[in-house]
């Protein structure tokens, strides 16, 4: 038996705001989004994940999946779309998707991870609700995916709360060193790997270096040029 049992927490917002308090800065799935997605690395069903499943059931809406590792990749791929964003520009999430050039570097992003994920041989689920192969078109230049996905953001938006920011923006506040190499710079490596670049993620990361070091002050002017 695996000792690892994979969970992955799609499109919750929270911050530890101070010890012993969470804070939940977008709104519960419930019946219309499923948050936890619970499942075995060899990916069939066994009584311990659907235990886990029904725990986190409490806290919101939970499925037992068979594709742990496809909906591994597209958390990924909504991280890396987000955080190192947040992180270069001290922008939350809300703002971020308000703003037409963080929000058109999202869709880059996305459709960059897409494709490596794609090319590593991961089935990956929906992304913000849309289909993978409508983020990478949109990147490519469709102009009627560009319009949905960007629609697709905007309203995931509206379940943010001001306050709401990814973990590696929150980094960036608290002072903490970030976890942006295991995000856009883990794209970045498994595409350079594979020969399937991810250009976008690989300068956003250095970006994101350059902000934690002290070297850059966080604003969206870091990213006008990406």
């Amino acid at each position: 038996k695996a000792p690892v049992v994979g969970c992955i927490a799609s499109t919750i917002g929270v911050n530890a705001f101070k010890p012993g308090h969470v804070m939940r800065t977008r709104e519960p799935g419930g019946t219309a989004y499923t948050i936890f997605r619970a499942g075995e690395v060899h990916g069939r069903i066994t009584p311990r994940v659907e235990a886990i499943a029904e725990m986190l059931s409490v806290v919101d809406s939970t499925k037992v999946t068979t594709n742990l590792w496809g909906e591994r990749w597209s958390k990924l791929t909504t991280n890396a779309m987000g955080n190192g964003i947040s992180a270069s520009t001290g922008l939350g999430t809300k703002q971020t998707a308000e703003l037409e050039v963080t929000r058109r570097l999202s869709v880059r992003l996305a459709g960059e991870a897409v494709r490596v994920g794609q090319a590593l041989g991961y089935e990956l689920e929906s992304i913000r609700g849309q289909p993978p192969e409508k983020w990478v078109a949109a990147a490519e230049g469709d102009v009627a995916a560009l319009e949905e996905v960007e629609g697709a953001l905007i309203n995931a938006s509206k379940r943010a709360t001001e306050e709401g920011r990814p973990s590696t923006g929150q980094d960036i506040v608290k002072g903490r060193r970030t976890e942006i190499d295991y995000i856009n710079g883990l794209v970045a490596v498994r595409g350079d790997e594979i020969g399937v670049p991810a250009p976008t993620h690989a300068a956003l990361n250095e970006v994101v270096k350059q902000v934690e070091r002290g070297e850059l002050a966080p604003s969206p002017d870091n990213v006008a040029d990406l």
